[in-house]
């Protein structure tokens, strides 16, 4: 007997694209250029400006398995560098241009990247990266606006990207042409609560997670949708939107690298944006742009927040005054990202729940020594995860980042309810040991950020003689109407008393780190001591 077979189909990311240029050639990838014009361009032209890339990648001697650093905002070039990249087997690793130029540089370093693809305000950033380390040769402009290149005291090579494009003898190079398993891109952690890593994703992994977000209870993106990236394309995958929008049809919109509510507000009406995905500071600069201003976003349907906690006093000023749909999520850059997503059009949404995991991911809520929990429902624990597109070891390290039945430890404390919906109740590195009791800043942050005066609440530990550690709360508002006994009222009745803060500083600006979430290692060093 013998059995029958399927055929082989590599899933690689290269894919995506190349199913946009032949089954949907016209719909666009828009871009707000650098002086507010906004640039577009179809599927079919973009996916032969890819090919294009690739051909100029391989006549400067790259090939598969080499990483590329990108160093730019979310624009048409940086979109086709991407595919150029990965589709010939290279590796895309993004960098962060709200780092330093210290931070970047250690990056190249560990990945050895000899070519940096930048935006071009962002050449100085590129030039001062590249002296601090690491093995750049050369760096590629991606947007030529015919200015000349101001010379620098540097070895590094500085050159136009559409020049090299030009130059290369032949834009056909192969794509897809290696395992699934291969390396597709390199994204460093936040660092927001501790040194950071670098996750190496897979095409296979990609292309799973795209997969699993296409579901209609997870972003469940249509080729009619619109739909406005504001997460950046250099923080965890773009969470996926460069893979998931094309392979629906749908039109891509990206910002460029401003993300002000009125610049925000302006390309939601002029390209009929219907969902907008980014962290939820974002948004609030746009319900604060059409408040002071007034206007409407009709067209906008729903927005999918994540990166950060959402206080539902927010949540309800969103759906409120934009007339949309908040829809909550729960990712890491070691999930590539999507960890979790809240459904759509349930009538029993809550911010504080960030939906249930989709076929392809899975949960696991354990003691502190990571132990099981033996009720997985209602218990808080320590959440682990598993699956195809989380990751199994960091780059550049020997020691597999898992347990042994293959659990990835979050870092996240959870609870899960009744109906599967995950709940995430804090970090386990920002826990409060005050007098050897243990406080949870993310319950009070909670407590506190339901207030509809309150926009932003974080608490951390301060350093105290007596007690080692003791909270404090620090507060952006929406106005000065609220005092500190209303801020505290909350918690009077749902913690316990020790729990309460010892001090109130109310800020005018919240500092963020540069994925929009709230910094607390920049508010352990100024407000933690004493």
């Amino acid at each position: 007997m013998i059995d029958g077979s399927m055929q082989g189909y590599a899933l690689t990311l290269d894919k995506f694209l190349s199913h946009a240029a032949k089954w949907h050639p016209l719909a666009e990838v828009v871009s707000a250029a650098p002086d507010g014009t906004v640039e577009r361009i179809s599927y079919a032209a973009i996916h032969d400006r890819a090919r294009a890339v690739s051909g100029a990648l391989h006549r400067l001697g790259v090939g598969k398995g080499d990483h590329v650093a990108t160093l730019a905002w979310n624009s048409q070039g940086h979109f086709e560098s991407w595919y150029g990249i990965i589709g010939m087997g290279a590796v895309c690793h993004t960098l962060n241009p709200r780092l330093t130029a210290k931070s970047l540089g250690a990056m190249l370093a560990q990945s050895g990247a000899r070519l940096l693809l930048a935006s071009r305000d962002l050449l100085p950033l590129a030039r001062a990266t590249a002296a601090e380390g690491g093995a750049i040769e050369q760096i590629l402009l991606l947007d030529d606006d015919g200015a000349t290149i101001e010379a620098a005291d540097d070895s590094i090579n500085v050159g136009v990207l559409a020049t090299a494009m030009a130059e290369a003898s032949s834009p056909d190079i192969e794509w897809g042409q290696f395992n699934e398993n291969t390396p597709s891109g390199l994204c460093f952690t936040s660092g927001t609560t501790g040194a950071p890593k670098g996750v190496t994703y897979t095409h296979r992994g990609c292309y799973l997670h795209t997969m699993r977000q296409l579901q209609a209870d997870v972003m469940g993106v249509r080729a009619n949708d619109a739909v406005l990236a504001v997460v950046p394309m250099f923080h965890a995958n773009a969470w996926g939107l460069p893979f998931a929008v094309p392979a629906v049809g749908g039109k891509l919109v990206l910002p460029g690298s401003n993300s002000t509510g009125a610049h925000l507000a302006a390309l939601i009406r002029s390209e009929g944006v219907t969902l907008g995905v980014g962290v939820p500071t974002v948004w609030l600069g746009l319900v604060e742009h059409l408040e002071t201003e007034g206007g409407d976003v009709p067209s906008l349907e729903r927005i999918l927040v994540g990166g950060a906690s959402m206080p539902p006093a927010l949540m309800e000023r969103i759906e409120q005054r934009l007339g949309v749909e908040v829809q909550t999520s729960w990712g890491m850059t070691e999930l590539s990202p999507l960890g979790t997503a809240a459904v759509a059009g349930d009538s029993g949404r809550l911010a504080a729940l960030s939906g249930r995991p989709a076929i392809g991911i899975d949960l696991l809520l354990t003691d502190s020594e990571g132990h099981p929990l033996d009720e997985q429902r209602g218990p808080e624990g320590h959440l682990r995860v598993r699956g195809p597109s989380v990751v199994k070891r960091y780059f550049g390290d020997d020691k597999p980042a898992t347990d042994a039945e293959g659990w990835f430890d979050t870092g996240d404390l959870a609870r899960i309810d009744v109906d599967g919906n995950l709940m995430i109740t804090g970090r386990a590195k920002d826990l409060i040991k005050s007098g050897g009791e243990w406080i949870n800043p993310a319950e009070i942050e909670s407590l506190v950020g339901a207030l509809p005066q309150v926009s932003l609440a974080a608490v951390i530990g301060r350093s105290d003689p007596k007690w080692g550690e003791r909270p404090i709360l620090l507060v952006e508002t929406c106005d000065n109407s609220i005092s500190d006994e209303e801020l505290l009222a909350p918690l009077h009745e749902n913690v316990a008393s020790w729990w309460i803060p010892d001090a109130i500083i109310r800020l005018d600006g919240m500092p963020l780190a540069a994925t929009g979430k709230i910094n607390k290692i920049q508010l352990r060093a100024d407000y933690g001591h004493v």
